[in-house]
């Protein structure tokens, strides 16, 4: 193996030293006849030469910027939390491996049809997916054929939670007008509330991908940004939810054991997704692209007749659609277009309405334990677990609620609400979309 990688760099070696050197040289060799030597010489020195100055012009080295360097610095920090503390590594790799691709320097006026928004490129052709909506709807396709409605069943009430966490996106909305942001523009960063990266890469390819509306204002393509940042607070669950958890509930609260669930039968399994999907479409039609894909993979799961189907949309289908949206969607963060002031306002407003939103299920939990009977009140920690990032939010809710007391489980109580987090975030983008679409 080593006597094969190191042919192969020998060849390499002498293939670009003939490229560069060699090739020119025999070429402005063939001068005519009546040349002088003194003149053959001079074009021979000036082939050499402007071979390496050609080769230099095409390097990374000459076309990089500051900017290049950040972002490549971004995408392995990415790599570095997905492998040291697996931080959500079937994202954070994908992504950090295409920012580093799309901040890689080349010369913009060679042609050379490499970048994501070069019109030609490969990877503009699998960025495709991301600009028209295509990659979200099949993501949500696998959760849903990999999703276990039972905890929501077993608890209706709890589908509150998920409702009550939403209040993120709004406040994230309303903060993004404040700031100046068009209203298309702010309805796509709300998303980010939700911390649900295909719900706000759906939205923001159908509100922010960049166009000029009939009355003349211009809407910047936010496309980027507002992925990377939904999918970055996504990963940081761990690390953002427990300080908020422990600010807002009592150690006594933390100690509140639930009812165990109750068995769900097969009828109800069947049932619920038909029924989701009829209810949703209904009430928000422009939810349907991700909520009937959702409810469509879920009844591929629970009808127990299609496994292979389902097997394919939860394996298969869901990890190539990961790795062609977090590869084009890191691509797409190239230092020109990423590195803005309208980025960074993302990036703080996103962390802002994840906390909002965080607080906002904990919040509601405590409420609805005031009207709860003692023998039956809600553990405010899955509260937290109402945001869509499933299933980290559900097991930070178990692992915080172990620190409290080692033998009260709450994951699935907290799926229950991070369920119901996921149809709640699609729900409001479709609410946003119906407006503003």
């Amino acid at each position: 193996m080593k006597k094969l990688i190191t042919l192969i760099i020998i060849i390499a070696f002498l293939a670009t030293t003939w490229a560069i050197f060699i090739k020119p040289f025999s070429i402005s060799a063939q001068t005519p006849p009546n040349n002088t030597t003194i003149t053959q010489t001079t074009n021979n020195q000036y082939s050499v030469s402007n071979g390496l100055s050609r080769f230099y012009e095409f390097t990374g080295i000459k076309n990089a910027t500051p900017g290049h360097a950040i972002m490549i610095f971004v995408g392995l920090f990415f790599i570095f939390l997905a492998i040291k503390y697996e931080y959500e590594p079937l994202l954070l790799i994908p992504i950090g491996v295409g920012i580093i691709i799309g901040n890689i320097p080349f010369a913009l006026d060679a042609n050379l049809k490499i970048g994501v928004y070069e019109e030609g490129s490969v990877l503009n052709y699998l960025y495709f997916g991301v600009v028209k909506g295509i990659y979200p709807p099949l993501i949500f396709l696998g959760i849903g054929a990999m999703t276990d409605f039972s905890s929501l069943i077993s608890n209706p009430r709890l589908v509150l939670l998920g409702a009550a966490a939403q209040v993120g996106i709004f406040a994230t909305f309303i903060g993004a007008l404040a700031l100046g942001f068009h209203l298309p523009e702010a309805a796509a960063i709300g998303i980010i509330g939700g911390a649900d990266g295909p719900t706000a890469i759906f939205i923001s390819s159908k509100l922010a991908y960049g166009y000029t509306m009939a009355d003349g204002t211009v809407i910047k393509n936010l496309i980027g940004p507002i992925a990377i940042a939904a999918y970055s607070y996504m990963a940081l669950v761990p690390v953002i939810q427990p300080p908020i958890m422990k600010l807002l509930t009592s150690q006594k609260e933390r100690r509140i054991r639930m009812k165990p669930p109750r068995a769900v039968g097969k009828l109800e399994k069947i049932l619920f997704p038909i029924i989701g999907l009829i209810l949703t479409a209904f009430i928000s039609p422009s939810s349907l692209p991700l909520l009937g894909m959702l409810f469509f993979g879920n009844i591929l799961k629970e009808s127990g007749v299609t496994k292979r189907l389902a097997e394919t949309a939860r394996t298969s289908l869901i990890d190539i659609v990961t790795i062609l949206l977090g590869l084009t969607v890191g691509a797409s963060t190239q230092a020109d277009v990423f590195l803005t002031k309208e980025s960074i306002l993302i990036f703080i407003l996103g962390a802002l309405s994840f906390m909002v939103a965080t607080a906002g299920g904990i919040m509601f939990a405590k409420v609805m334990n005031i009207f709860s009977k003692e023998d039956n009140k809600i553990n405010p920690l899955i509260g937290a677990a109402g945001v869509s990032a499933v299933p980290d939010s559900a097991r930070v809710a178990q692992t915080e609620g172990l620190k409290a007391d080692k033998t009260n489980h709450l994951l699935m109580h907290a799926m229950a609400p991070n369920v119901a987090g996921v149809i709640g975030s699609a729900a409001a983008a479709g609410i946003l979309l119906s407006f503003l679409g």
